[in-house]
């Protein structure tokens, strides 16, 4: 259990969190929300110890271990199977003493220690871990120095799942993952078996996750049971009420004013008018509603239809001579596609957004834009790119004048003001703006010239839950077609109609929608899995014949014969049936407002069937070779 009381804590004279206090029982999946700034970071440092509080305090079981992702691993050379083993650091001391130990009594009890922590199987875990994450079996016994940053914070989160903490605290966990691996992961913390906090701004990954939410508002919290649109249906109705309730109140002292206004000179009505002015400083003031939503912008619509927009023909995409990324690229895109591009990071994906936008010409075959064809293109690197000295003013009317010399000042900032620039905002530096902003920014230079296809590459990464909805909202309201790669499901969703999918050097269309998506890259993993099974094993059977030493006879595992692979199908099929009608029981309207009672069993059993089926799959692969 953790608890958390009366916790203040100030950065100078800066209250950031006053007088918090909530409770948050073991195995309760925590989503910790509010608006950039509000302080949820703050709040796990202090939970972790790694700020100490101004007041108040936060106390947990003493038996209970507490971890997080790990921001600060060294660029060792150690491979990465092994940094994520030795993550649980009393697993690894264990380890390392039965190599010292002399003591057969001691060797032995430290035997039965890895025994009972499940020590041998750990290797297959990690394993599992970070091919969930998106390595493959031939990258987990490379260096861990060899990797960019984004895979090394994903090599962290592994770590910190490895270790199956007690407390477990993410912090954004998703930023650094592709779509694939963050379905995985969705799956992975809904059927976490102990306590989760999750800070994080993908509203799908709140719902598939969490049970409880906290608020984080106003240097104050407040505890909510339920998914994350559960959280918004009631923290919407709530705030409903209190505004009636303000403005009722407000009605109240306005009359009870005009009354002491009116009376309190008249002798006959003073003791009246005293009684009022006593009512008016005794009553508690109930706070107005301010609207905290994201500023709501619109894309400008082109006011042509053009088709087809775009027409790739047989192309090769890439960068290296001889080396294409993506080879033989055959598609067209016309004015009403809503396309996303799926597929893990490094597939391509912005590879094919860059060859769209005329970024990168096709080193075969044909590429043809329709005459006149207007291109908006985000790339997910472009904030590096703004001139932090300039303003937002100054850089639309300069790119306006390249349009239209004779621009005035009212038409630029009707543009920003599109975006939700008002005059304070577009005059500022752009080095004092926010992320959101300055992805708001990016969108408005887009799209001044109301293109007729919008490229967007990860135009999430720096909005949060409110300003991620304002955009697919912009987006559903557009009327020119759409080019999407996002790691947010709940924007792919929404916003496409036409799912492509970059892998193995090419691209090809998906029939069906993102659910079946899902379904696809599990099995996908599940073949390349039995892919690598059997190249390990013809490897090691090469190995073995080409040695010059006889090979040493060791009993062969017995294999099953076809009734027993039979029966492992059908357990497979069974557990596989069971598995899906716990999920959409667990994805049900309502079913995190139930009391904890009833949810977890549900929870408990799914993690359990989850568990089961990853044995038999395990199984039925090893029969196969």
């Amino acid at each position: 259990m953790l608890t958390v009381s009366d916790l203040s804590y100030k950065i100078g004279a800066r209250t950031i969190l006053d007088e918090c206090s909530f409770t948050i029982m073991d195995n309760w999946k925590v989503g910790v929300v509010g608006l950039n700034g509000a302080g949820k970071s703050t709040l796990f440092k202090l939970i972790s110890g790694d700020y100490t509080p101004d007041g108040g305090s936060v106390e947990i079981n003493a038996k209970q271990r507490m971890g997080m992702v790990r921001q600060d691993i060294p660029e060792v050379d150690t491979p990465l199977l092994d940094l994520v083993l030795e993550a649980d650091e009393v697993m690894a001391d264990l380890w390392r003493r039965t190599e010292t130990e002399e003591d057969p009594m001691k060797i032995a009890d430290i035997y039965e220690q890895l025994s009972d922590m499940d020590a041998y199987s750990a290797p297959a875990k990690a394993s599992r871990l970070l091919t969930g994450l998106g390595f493959s079996d031939e990258q987990l016994s490379e260096p861990f120095s060899s990797f960019s940053g984004g895979w090394r914070m994903r090599v962290a989160l592994a770590a910190a799942l490895f270790v199956e903490p007690e407390i477990l605290l993410l912090d954004e966990p998703t930023n650094h993952l592709d779509l694939e691996a963050i379905m995985w992961l969705e799956g992975y913390l809904a059927t976490y078996p102990h306590m989760l906090l999750i800070i994080s701004h993908d509203r799908e990954v709140l719902n598939k996750c969490i049970d409880h939410v906290v608020l984080v508002d106003k240097q104050k919290t407040t505890m909510y049971t339920g998914n994350y649109d559960t959280f918004e249906r009631e923290r919407a109705e709530a705030l409903g009420l209190q505004q009636k309730m303000h403005e009722k109140q407000q009605a109240e002292r306005a009359h009870m004013q005009k009354f002491v206004d009116r009376f309190k000179a008249q002798a006959s009505k003073a003791s009246q008018a005293q009684s009022r002015i006593k009512a008016l400083e005794k009553m508690d003031i109930v706070d107005a509603v301010i609207a905290h939503r994201a500023v709501q912008f619109t894309f400008p619509n082109p006011n042509e239809e053009i088709n087809p927009l775009i027409s790739i023909d047989r192309a090769d995409i890439g960068y290296t001579e001889g080396q294409p990324v993506l080879k033989d690229v055959y598609e067209r895109i016309d004015s009403d596609d809503r396309i996303a591009l799926l597929g893990a990071n490094g597939n391509g994906k912005s590879t094919l957004i860059k060859l769209i936008a005329g970024k990168l010409a096709a080193m075969n075959g044909e590429v043809t834009h329709a005459n006149k064809l207007r291109i908006g293109y985000f790339s997910q690197h472009q904030t590096e790119e703004l001139d932090l000295n300039s303003t937002p003013y100054q850089e639309m009317m300069s790119l306006m004048r390249t349009k239209s010399p004779e621009v005035t000042e009212p038409k630029v900032r009707a543009k920003l003001g599109a975006f939700g620039f008002n005059k304070d905002l577009a005059d500022n530096k752009i080095s004092a703006l926010s992320g959101g902003e300055k992805a708001r920014l990016l969108f408005a230079i887009m799209s001044f010239d109301a293109p007729h296809l919008l490229l967007l590459d990860e135009p999430t990464n720096h909005l949060d839950i409110d300003a991620r909805e304002a955009l697919v909202n912009a987006l559903n309201n557009y009327e020119g077609a759409i080019v999407i790669v996002s790691h947010d499901p709940n924007m792919v969703e929404r916003v496409a109609d036409r799912l492509w999918v970059v892998r193995d050097g090419g691209c090809h269309h998906f029939d069906g929608d993102l659910k079946d998506y899902r379904d696809y890259t599990i099995q996908a993993r599940r073949d390349q899995r039995k892919k690598d099974k059997k190249k390990k094993e013809k490897a090691a059977e090469n190995a073995a014949t080409a040695s010059v030493e006889a090979p040493i006879d060791a009993p062969a595992k017995p294999k099953l014969d076809k009734k027993q692979i039979d029966r492992l199908e059908k357990r497979i099929a069974k557990l596989e049936t069971k598995k899906t009608k716990l999920e959409t029981t667990m994805s049900e309207d309502g079913f995190y407002a139930r009391p904890h009672t009833e949810t977890a069993p549900v929870q408990d059993e799914h993690a359990k069937v989850t568990a089961d089926l990853e044995g038999a799959e395990a199984e039925w692969l090893e029969a196969q070779g």
